[in-house]
């Protein structure tokens, strides 16, 4: 504590190496959930073939989607650790900022980093108090109070489409369930050549200007 029962401005340089240390710890968090999942996944897998053994279609179908959510559980959580691993990078760099100019520096590429993490429910909270200490710190501006919020994933309440299924299905089983994958230059039309109008051409090369700009 110092004078009048107020605490000491954190170091920055200690604020990062905190911020690294539990984004570490989170990726390893994370590591561990995939092979959670990966484990469970294993055992419905087995489950499947033997209800493919039992031409017990009604059970396969359900286990297929079980295998699907998991997979696409696993890529999100990729994902996660992608966003994780680019704000570790970014707070490399601000060590090295930091001993140049002695301050920390404004990111774009961590506060894009953080809007996404924040709405992962597996990280979501560590990832709420490190944006709001980032914003104190100056590295990232304030961002939306939705971003906060833990937002019900509505894309694993889809259902998952049936070419979807089938592909699992067929590769589980070995082809006894299921259609196999339709390989793209049968499945797929020719591509017709497309004719840009002027208009369309400009309002294309607008919304390219936009995108640029949104990943620069």
């Amino acid at each position: 504590m110092g004078l009048f029962g107020k605490s000491p401005e954190r170091n920055p340089k200690d604020l990062v190496n905190e911020w690294t240390h539990k984004l570490r710890k989170e990726g390893y968090q994370l590591d561990r959930q995939i092979r959670a999942i990966q484990r469970e996944e294993d055992k419905v897998k087995r489950s499947l073939k033997e209800a493919a053994k039992k031409n017990d279609k009604d059970t396969a179908l359900i286990l297929a989607k079980e295998v699907l959510r998991a997979r696409k559980a696993i890529t999100k959580i990729y994902t996660s650790k992608a966003h994780i691993n680019s704000v570790q990078l970014q707070m490399k760099g601000q060590l090295a900022t930091l001993r140049v100019a002695g301050s920390l520096s404004k990111s774009t590429e961590v506060m894009q980093a953080m809007q996404q993490l924040v709405r992962m429910p597996e990280v979501a909270h560590t990832m709420q108090e490190m944006s709001k200490e980032m914003m104190k710190a100056g590295i990232i501006e304030e961002m939306l109070d939705e971003t906060f919020e833990n937002m019900e994933d509505t894309e694993e309440m889809e259902e998952a489409a049936q070419s979807e299924i089938d592909k699992v299905l067929f590769e589980i089983t070995e082809g006894k369930l299921g259609e196999a994958p339709v390989p793209p230059e049968e499945g797929a039309e020719k591509e017709k050549p497309v004719v840009v109008e002027a208009e369309d051409e400009e309002e294309l090369v607008e919304m390219q200007s936009r995108l640029a700009a949104l990943k620069s």
